[in-house]
């Protein structure tokens, strides 16, 4: 796992600026802490830090093919490269070192773009053909690993995993990577708590989206990213359901031991959950010896899976570190806000810090059972989806819609009835499509919120667009009419890039760790998708199939009993001790300040939650963590570019400051 960083000139042969190279490539220290090199050429600058997994002797970036001609820089791993290697070897390339990178360079000049199609892996690479006069940049069909770009005015493109990388540039004349931000991607990150692909929370840049690649030949126009890969849901597999179970053990044993290759110390997260215990039982049965297991234990009862995670550790007699996290662990807000560059509300990131914090001081690799509830159909609001979309199939909308919309308007918001009282969410739900209730029901701030949020100025800047056209492009593309497979793919194509990923890639990499994904592997994703929606959600259970093929392997109340989640008591802590915090930023100077914000609603937010009249936490995390952005990476850059030198926060990696 590694960090990558660069500059290029798309119009001609530009000197590259190797201090400037240095510090992009030094913003990202923490992804590669074992190295960092550079590679120059008239017009190119390739920056690179390592976190030596494979081949740790001789796999050295930038690396070179043969003659020279090819370089390239890249963060991931190609689980089947060892597969790779003497194909390659008998068209007639020559290795140099074991390492996964080098069959990238060799397959690009077998391949072309192709090559890609033949990766199994999570990666981001920007590669340079010297004869050819081209960049080559691609990032993997999941998005596991993040790709940032930006083309500047004058012509120069600039890319990085982290957006930290392309915000240090300065090309000396005061030009570089400006700070405005985009409407949009404003409108994007209150209603989703992320910014989708491809946007970023900066106007100037973009996220190289999953399964896309770029090609830019010098001299030529800057294009947009084509697609090489999807997924479909035929849902035609006629197998029956222990054919699958078995097949589903044999997949998922394949897709865990290409995970397991490493020459550093390697072990899993286990959460005891269905996804991370089948992980673990699966690398217990490939490895002579005992799996390393990490777990967070939460001091909070309501919280705490510990003991769900410590039966399966004693199953299959793991060597199982847990280590306790105060309920009140809250002191990571501007840590996050600067390690994540844009404004990113998942609260279990706190959690996910930590469990990446205490894995790292004994493995370097770890696997996660990350992608499990989106490809095997896990979330309780897939459940609530199909039970509204039978309903909605049922009724004509004419009838459905002004009679769910008047219900919807003058129900309750009732926050602290029980669940099944809860239904102004159904109702809302019921008065739309599929995809417009879909968006809703994920919504942290939904339409009517954002309206209320939002001042006059704001709405004028992001005129009519809504984030809702984010799932409306990719729905155009899901190709099911299925309503759960329709869901799985906007999860897969939003949620699961923008959130999940995002999140294990940089609570990961703060601490150096590298964390592998078996339930994300393509070519398992790709057999799940054929097959019929009840193999994943039957009646009110989620994930059968999955469920189903462990029962031999793991404790029936970890297989069958509620999900509890990786969260944070967000609700108490703004009700208690970050009663006034949250009050400050919400109501502070700096949200002010943009203009963007309706005052007398943030009031009403803020009031209503802490007399106990409504629960806003959620609203009210996503507005705090936006305040922390603005103070810690848009604020900070102006003042180091300004030449203000800003306190140091504490517990801070150097690379992050």
């Amino acid at each position: 796992m590694c960090g990558i960083t660069g500059i290029f000139d798309t119009r001609g042969e530009r000197a590259i600026s190797y201090p400037v190279l240095q510090r992009m490539n030094a913003s990202q220290a923490h992804r590669g802490p074992d190295e960092g090199s550079a590679h120059l050429e008239p017009g190119l600058g390739l920056g690179h830090r390592r976190l030596s997994i494979i081949d740790v002797a001789t796999g050295q970036q930038p690396l070179f093919n043969e003659d020279g001609s090819v370089v390239v820089v890249f963060n991931g791993e190609i689980y089947n490269f060892q597969e790779l290697i003497p194909e390659l070897q008998a068209l007639g390339h020559v290795f140099r070192t074991k390492s996964d990178t080098e069959v990238i360079v060799h397959a690009w000049e077998a391949w072309g773009a192709a090559c890609l199609q033949r990766f199994r892996g999570m990666f981001a690479f920007v590669l340079w053909d010297r004869n050819q006069q081209t960049l080559f940049m691609a990032r993997d069909r999941l998005g596991v690993k993040p790709l940032y770009y930006a083309l500047l005015d004058d012509g120069t493109l600039l890319f990085g995993s982290e957006l930290k990388s392309l915000l240090a540039y300065d090309d000396g004349r005061g030009g570089g990577l400006q700070r405005q931000m985009d409407p949009l991607a404003v409108e994007e990150y209150f209603a989703l708590g992320y910014v989708a692909e491809p946007r970023t929370i900066f106007a100037q840049a973009r996220k190289m989206p999953p399964g896309h690649a770029l090609v830019l030949r010098r001299g030529q126009p800057v294009g947009e990213p084509t697609e090489y890969w999807d997924v479909n849901f035929t849902l035609g597999n006629p197998s029956s359901v222990e054919d699958a179970c078995a097949e589903l053990v044999e997949r998922l044993r394949e897709s865990v031991r290409l995970r397991m290759i490493s020459e550093v110390p390697l072990g899993a997260f286990l959460s005891g959950g269905v996804d991370s215990s089948a992980v673990v039982q699966a690398m217990a049965g490939l490895s002579e010896e005992p799996v390393n297991t990490c777990s967070i234990a939460f001091d909070d009862p309501q919280f705490n899976e510990s003991e769900f995670a410590q039966k399966v550790a004693t199953r299959y007699a793991t060597r199982h570190f847990v280590e306790t996290v105060k309920s009140d662990d809250f002191d990571l807000i501007d840590t996050l806000a600067r390690l994540y560059d844009e404004p990113y509300a998942d609260s279990s990131a706190i959690p996910t810090y930590r469990v990446c914090q205490l894995a790292r001081k004994h493995v370097t690799v770890a696997l996660s059972g990350d992608g499990g509830d989106e490809t095997f159909g896990g979330y309780r609001r897939y459940r609530l989806h199909l039970m509204e979309e039978k309903l909605r199939s049922a009724l004509p909308a004419g009838i459905r819609q002004p009679l769910f919309g008047m219900l919807g308007r003058v129900y309750p918001k009732a926050d602290w009835a029980p669940r099944m009282f809860r239904a102004k969410t159904t109702f809302e739900g019921m008065a739309r499509s599929s995809v417009e209730a879909y968006f809703h029901s994920v919504s942290i701030l939904r339409g009517p919120m954002r309206e209320q949020l939002f001042s006059p100025a704001f709405k004028r800047q992001r005129g009519g667009y809504s984030a809702l056209e984010v799932f409306g492009r990719h729905a155009r593309s899901a190709g099911t009419d299925d309503p759960l497979a329709l869901v799985q793919y906007l999860d897969l194509k939003t949620y699961l890039v923008g959130d999940i990923n995002t999140k294990v890639d940089r609570a990961s990499m703060a601490h150096s760790l590298e964390v592998r994904e078996p339930l994300m592997d393509h070519k398992l994703v790709e057999w799940l998708a054929t097959l019929p929606s009840a193999m994943k959600v039957r009646g009110q259970e989620g994930k059968f199939l999955l469920k189903k093929a462990m029962e031999p392997h793991l404790p029936q109340d970890v297989l069958y009993r509620p999900k509890m989640g990786f969260s944070v008591p967000l609700a108490r802590w703004f009700r208690g001790p970050l009663k006034a915090r949250v009050r400050d930023a919400v109501l502070g100077d700096r949200l002010a300040a943009t203009g963007w914000f309706n005052r007398p609603y943030l009031e009403h937010l803020v009031n209503a939650h802490q007399s106990g009249a409504s629960d806003y936490s959620a609203p009210l995390w996503t507005l705090l963590m936006f305040e922390a952005f603005l103070r810690n990476v848009v604020d900070a850059g102006a003042s180091r570019a300004a030449g203000v030198v800003l306190p140091r926060a504490v517990g801070l990696e150097a690379s992050l400051a």
